[in-house]
């Protein structure tokens, strides 16, 4: 997967749709569930398995400070 500004963005304010973290922003979701997501099924198709598949890589590369940077200019 190419690296894409909008999805990044997108998932700094899109809350899971389902499941345990149901409301949880996706860049929020833990690495744990992330990898046991891609693992069960794999990440869900089209945008949401796209922010999924990034914070993953992201996360998973420990790049978090990325986020971090990110959120602090975001308000609630």
């Amino acid at each position: 997967m190419n690296f894409n500004k909008e999805v990044l963005l997108e998932s700094l304010t899109y809350p899971m749709p389902f499941g345990k973290y149901k409301d949880v922003k996706v860049c929020d979701l833990p690495i744990f569930y992330l990898e046991w997501f891609l693992n069960k099924d794999g990440f869900p198709k089209g945008k949401l398995g796209d922010m999924m598949t990034l914070i993953y890589q992201i996360k998973l590369n420990g790049l978090e400070e990325i986020i971090v940077k990110l959120k602090s200019g975001i308000k609630d």
